[in-house]
């Protein structure tokens, strides 16, 4: 049996680091490691990613808040060949769901506090959710740039995403295994069709789980058949 050439890669960031530092166990010259501003929106990622990728139906990885950028652009016309979804933060498709509600509203309480000009407020209710341990005056001076960074970056909802934009589309998802709210959005992810790996031991990056390669390369095997 012949196979199609597989699809060219192109790799989407969460919100800590870009390019291909978000890939460290991908060659670089496995594909186009974007590096979207850390100010950008992510209808305007969306954009730039439609832009880019007009002309081709690539097999799109996008990790954490990437993914969101990723369906988003779907929604907007982008074709794509795969999508490989790694803790994917689509938060809008598990709406309801405790452990998902519960996180949305710790978050709602901090930024407000950061809209007060309460920065360590702001860090003393996100340290310990994001990150574990409770913020110190002690650390204080070393963290606030980034509480500064976390209270101004993209949220992960509020931006319409459906699953409706995912339909008919193969899909890879892989979770740690370690956090509820990132495997109830693998199972709503499930629900329209996606494959579910869980590759624990790496949190919230199973992409640097020495099997997430072999993953990959069966997804795209049967993309290429």
């Amino acid at each position: 049996m012949h196979r199609a050439p597989l699809p060219h890669r192109v790799f989407l960031h969460g919100a800590g680091r870009r390019g291909i530092a978000a890939w460290p166990s991908q060659d670089p010259e496995s594909g186009t490691f974007l590096s979207f501003p850390p100010d950008s929106s992510i209808s305007a990622q969306a954009d730039a990613l439609v832009a880019s990728e007009r002309d081709r139906k690539p097999n799109l990885f996008a990790h954490s808040i990437g993914a969101v950028t990723a369906v988003r652009a779907l929604a907007d016309g982008l074709r794509v060949s795969g999508l490989v979804l790694v803790e994917p933060a689509l938060y809008d498709i598990a709406r309801g769901a405790a452990p998902i509600e519960r996180h949305i509203a710790v978050v709602t309480e901090a930024r407000a506090r950061a809209a007060d000009d309460d920065l360590y407020g702001f860090w003393s209710i996100l340290r310990p959710l994001m990150f574990g341990g409770p913020a110190t005056r002690e650390r204080w001076e070393d963290e606030r740039a980034v509480a500064q960074r976390w209270a101004t970056t993209n949220l992960p909802w509020g931006h319409g995403i459906r699953t409706r934009s995912l339909h008919g589309v193969p899909m890879l998802v892989v979770t740690g295994g370690w956090n509820e709210e990132y495997e109830l959005i693998g199972r709503r992810l499930v629900d329209v069709g996606a494959h579910h790996v869980v590759l624990s031991g790496f949190a919230h990056r199973p992409q640097d789980h020495p099997d997430f390669p072999a993953a990959v390369a069966a997804f795209e095997r049967s993309l290429a058949i």
